[in-house]
């Protein structure tokens, strides 16, 4: 297929290039702002439409006319200034001045990805906001942030999965300029950029690419609206819709790779799934660019078609989320059991997610009432992104209860400390590497009240299966919601919030140098489990690492494999870093069948190599 870009294209000093797909449409014509001005579009192949015109400025505002009816903004719009309902904005994605020529981004397998949503990340819920963080994220040691969805939405609330322009930067971030500087910076302190993008739905208010031309399917559905049409008649343009959002975001504004969001709606049921053409057309730019741009994918299903290579059947994305992590060590360190946690709760359960990401991976589930997943015996951990928390597990709680809050600080620590020593691709949910105890709610500031209710009365619908009736659901919509869900930082004057930073850090700094730690090899993993006792031992050629974390309120004892030779060192732990002082651990010797001492509450790392 021939794809072309389908927003606005500035070929020369104030010469722009129009196209939009209205095959709906008899004529378009395109309306400008101050001055009024009208003009016809030419219609070309496959119901496409464009105009070129000189003395145009970024700036200026329009929207298309059609069939001399009723004017609407661009479906491919690159900025709405004034909101979802109002004119588009005239932008060059060229004025820009890049400083990042030698990045070429880091490789998946040494990625610490952190999470971030934009607007409650930093008092100032801008993009400016978060550049003023990245001092911070880099002494942590992360080098990858994921952004939550940065398309216009409407209002100036949302978690971003409510987008109605997917190629328009929300304004109250910021705008795409300044989307550009945070990526820039960004790679200037050695950051790679991960962006959330929705590729399954259309937000409910200020939709209107329904009216230019045959965007949605009726054969499918989705939870959130619906479904886009991948495979249907006329799917051929709705599918370089969304190519060509992909590579904008690469090409233009230098994204390192897109998230996926709930791929599992995505429906393509052509010879060439919608998946595999965004990946061959990734791959392409990435050839062109000489930087590696990736696609991660958020499922329900577990299934490894998504990341398999293309020559094997698979759809050739790098990586997906692995859920079952998460509620493995949720439902065994908080006890819940209620909606799809009722899977989980076994010791093993956690000790299969740390060594092979799914725990369902062809095994039948009490919660779907079906044999669900696939084995991922063939894909190395760099494939699967882990986490403790993220915006979802935390925001579809009622209350938007962080981890820390439903157990206690210490355990707390090992809870990350299984994540970092697994050989999977670690993730954080912003605020969690210093114990943030703020909730995150799931908020919107939609302009329609009609929708506002409707979102309310959902909320209460989607809580049934973990809370009884009588639960009082915040509303979506209100102030403070979005308010109470802002970091509170100030992690200098708190002990306890120093102690968790400085842990998170040491726990970071051996995952990105430890000859053992660093690899995502699952071979050379062994782990057993003894009620919430656990020992992991991995190893690379001569190199060694003993991990023992104890999730139980009482002492436990670990010991030593029999088949270490010489000595270990304890290099990590976690009662080292405590609320009132943080000491380094004890210079520890051990050997093969020797005994250790576990508090309640605790994780020590031994190696015979640092």
């Amino acid at each position: 297929m021939n794809y072309r870009k389908i927003f606005p294209v500035f070929s020369a000093a104030n010469t722009c290039k129009f196209s939009v797909w209205a095959p709906k449409a008899k004529s378009v014509h395109l309306v400008t702002q101050h001055p009024e001005k009208k003009y016809k579009m030419t219609p070309q192949k496959l119901g496409c439409w464009s105009l070129k015109l000189d003395n145009i400025s970024p700036g200026t505002r329009y929207k298309y006319l059609i069939d001399e009816n009723e004017a609407f903004p661009d479906p491919a719009s690159l900025s709405q200034p004034d909101g979802v309902h109002e004119a588009s904005e005239v932008i060059d994605l060229n004025d820009f001045e890049w400083t990042d020529q030698n990045w070429k981004s880091i490789p998946l397998k040494e990625m610490i990805q952190y999470e971030l949503h934009t607007g409650t990340f930093t008092p100032e819920g801008t993009f400016a906001g978060i550049r003023s963080k990245l001092d911070h994220l880099k002494e942590l040691g992360v080098n990858t942030i994921e952004i939550l969805p940065v398309s216009q939405f409407s209002g100036k609330r949302n978690w971003g999965y409510d987008g109605v322009y997917p190629f328009a930067v929300q304004d109250s971030y910021g705008g795409a300029k300044e989307l550009m500087r945070l990526v820039n910076e960004s790679h200037q302190q050695g950051i790679a950029v991960i962006l959330d993008v929705v590729y399954n739905h259309f937000g409910p208010e200020g939709n209107y690419v329904g009216n230019f031309g045959h965007y949605f399917s009726g054969k499918y559905s989705t939870p959130w609206g619906e479904p886009i049409n991948f495979d249907g008649s006329y799917s051929d343009s709705v599918r370089n819709y969304f190519i060509q959002n992909a590579l904008m975001w690469c090409r233009d504004f230098h994204i390192d790779g897109l998230r996926l969001d709930a791929v599992h709606s995505i429906f393509d049921f052509g010879a060439k799934h919608i998946m595999q053409e965004l990946a061959e057309n990734l791959n392409q730019l990435s050839e062109q660019t000489g930087r590696r741009h990736y696609l991660i994918a958020e499922s329900h299903l577990n299934d490894v078609r998504y990341i398999s290579p293309i020559s094997k059947g698979g759809y050739g994305l790098e990586a997906q989320w692995s859920d079952d992590f998460h509620h493995a060590v949720h439902t065994l360190t908080t006890g819940e059991q209620k909606g799809y946690y009722m899977d989980f709760g076994q010791s093993h359960q956690l000790s299969k997610a740390i060594k092979e990401a799914f725990v369902y991976d062809g095994r039948y589930s009490e919660f779907r009432k079906k044999t669900y997943g696939s084995s991922t015996q063939n894909n190395p951990g760099e494939q699967f992104v882990i986490f403790n928390q993220n915006h979802d597990q935390v925001g579809n709680r009622l209350h938007g209860d962080r981890l820390i809050s439903m157990t206690d600080f210490e355990n707390a620590k090992v809870i990350a400390g299984a994540m970092f020593v697994s050989p999977n691709v670690p993730m954080l949910f912003m605020g969690e590497e210093y114990g943030e105890r703020n909730p995150f709610y799931y908020f919107v500031s939609h302009l329609d009240e009609e929708l506002n209710r409707l979102v309310r009365e959902g909320r209460k619908r989607e809580f049934k299966d973990f809370y009884d009736d009588s639960a009082d659901v915040p509303n979506a919509d209100d102030l403070q919601a979005f308010e109470n869900s802002k970091l509170s930082w100030n992690i200098e004057n708190d002990t306890e919030k120093s102690a968790m930073f400085r842990f998170y850090k040491e726990l970071i700094k051996l995952r990105k140098e430890h000859p053992v730690l660093k690899e995502t090899d699952k071979d050379n993993l062994r782990i057993s489990e003894d009620g919430k006792f656990f020992t992991l031992e991995r190893w690379r050629d001569e190199s060694r690492v003993v991990v023992f974390m104890n999730f139980e309120d009482k002492q436990r004892t670990g010991k030593i494999p029999a088949h270490i030779v010489g000595t270990l060192t304890k290099i990590l732990d976690s009662k080292s870093f405590g609320r009132n002082e943080i000491a380094e651990p004890e210079n520890t010797e051990v050997a093969a069948n020797q005994e250790i001492m576990m508090p309640e509450n605790s994780m020590q790392i031994f190696s015979n190599r640092v």
